[in-house]
């Protein structure tokens, strides 16, 4: 067992049994920073990417990832979306931190900070890329200090006006131009408008190393709801709580209202905030070192449910394990299903090939998790299209890793190419977790692209 199993094994040994741990949402790679776009009915989550293997015990980020939810119980790898090769005018290797994404008349805009080089801007023509360029330079450089120009948050008025906001420990923005690829420079110092970072807009510092005026110190995201502006973000230094501020226009005056993350022990050292609303649920955003087993390099993307106070005010959110309770839609069954749509998952990684995204790494007693699963009045037929290496079998089990068996899928016909592999199931109706359990020998059993029931 590698050593990544070997930290996932123990850390969830007993959460595995229960069948409840949904926190982290990802667990096929280190994921952080996340920042939630709803589009199109369904919520997108870009990513950074914490590598498994880190480079002088520092965050050791080449790419940004994305991950969709239509129920936010199961989430789609869509894999890396964009990466710092993606910058042909750049030499950088290393530093791609926290991104945030909006649509603008069809269009993606993807904003990102590298360590050290400012923050730059990419455009698809879908919310999962193929993403590219469109300056061919920076598209904010403000500052010698390499911390300073990071984590941008980017918003749309309801007046069309666009802003993007940044900074650690102090805080600017600009107003973007409707191209959202440059900005208004008749304002501030050639655009760029610093905020005032005082203890009524952000708190008193509690950090003592100097740099910080105010309570606030990164990962900064804006929203409106309700006539109020609302500025969520990192605080109180290292080790970072989540705190947040409200202002009666995008450009402030912003007042400090308190914290609504406190520490917990499987936190990271840092932490970063999304929020949405979405079917009418309030959902919050943030990242831990749970999965890695307590390295605060290495973390991972959890969210939890919470409800706003008649006030408009943002209660304290727990951290949970649990994550969340009840899936907002059933999953339909019978339609194609990606494999690498995950509630939980063990053992396995993602990648891509010429199918797009697949599961791969499959071991003996790995497994899939998938929530809410609508087997209406039940099924006949299980198939999954995969490419068998050592061959195996995939198990169909509901409502646990050893809950009732439906049947076995024999992925054992080793080829060259994919092949549908197909059995006969028993019929259970209604909603159910559905477990994919995978059983084999020795080594690494197939790849798996997609299953269905008929």
């Amino acid at each position: 067992m590698n050593i990544k199993k070997l930290l996932l094994a123990l850390f969830c040994v007993g959460i595995f049994i229960s069948g409840v741990a949904q926190n982290p949402i990802v667990q096929t790679y280190y994921t952080a920073d996340p920042a939630p776009m709803v589009y199109d009915g369904k919520v997108y989550v870009y990513t950074s990417h914490d590598e498994d293997i880190t480079v002088d015990n520092f965050f050791t980020m080449y790419d940004w990832r994305c991950y969709s939810s239509d129920d936010m119980v199961n989430w789609t790898d869509h894999g890396a979306v964009a990466s710092l090769k993606d910058f042909e005018w750049m030499d950088k290797t290393n530093g791609a931190w926290a991104p945030q994404a909006i649509e603008r008349n069809g269009k993606f805009y993807l904003y990102v900070p590298i360590h050290g080089e400012g923050v730059s801007v990419l455009v698809s023509d879908s919310p999962t890329g193929p993403f590219h360029d469109p300056l061919g330079h920076r598209l904010i450089v403000d500052s010698d200090d390499v911390w300073t120009d990071i984590d941008p948050t980017v918003f749309i008025d309801d007046n069309g006006q666009a802003y993007l906001y940044w900074g650690n420990p102090s805080l600017f923005y600009v107003k973007l131009n409707e191209d959202m690829i440059s900005y208004d420079r008749s304002i501030g110092n050639k655009g760029i408008v610093p905020v005032e970072m005082d203890n009524h807009s952000f708190g008193e510092s509690k950090a003592k190393d100097g740099r910080h005026h105010s309570n606030y110190t990164e990962g900064p995201w804006i929203y409106k709801r309700k006539d109020l502006y609302y500025l969520v973000y990192a605080a109180g230094g290292i080790p970072e709580y989540i705190a947040y501020s409200t202002a009666p226009t995008a450009e402030g005056p912003w007042t400090y209202q308190g914290y609504i993350m406190e520490r917990a022990p499987h936190l990271a050292f840092t932490n970063h905030p999304g929020i949405i609303d979405f079917k009418g649920n309030s959902y919050f955003f943030y990242h831990d070192q749970d999965l890695s087993g307590g390295e605060g390099f290495k973390r991972s993307v959890s969210v939890e449910q919470f409800e706003y106070n008649e006030d408009g005010s943002i209660p304290m959110i727990t951290p949970t394990k649990e994550g969340i309770k009840e899936s907002v839609t059933n999953l339909n069954p019978y339609q194609k299903v990606e494999a690498e749509t995950i509630a939980w998952s063990e053992g396995l990684k993602t990648a891509k090939d010429d199918n797009g995204v697949i599961v791969t790494n499959i071991n003996d007693g790995d497994y899939i998790k998938v929530r809410s699963v609508d087997f209406a009045k039940g099924a006949k037929t299980f198939k999954a299209r995969a490419a068998a290496l050592e061959g195996g079998k995939i198990e169909i089990r509901l409502d646990a890793k050893d809950g009732p068996l439906l049947g076995v899928c024999d992925v054992s016909e080793i080829e060259d190419n994919w092949k549908t592999f197909t059995t006969k199931t028993k019929k259970q109706k209604g909603v159910h977790d559905l477990f994919l359990v995978f059983k084999g020998g020795e080594g690494e059993l197939f790849n798996f692209d997609s299953w269905e029931f008929k």
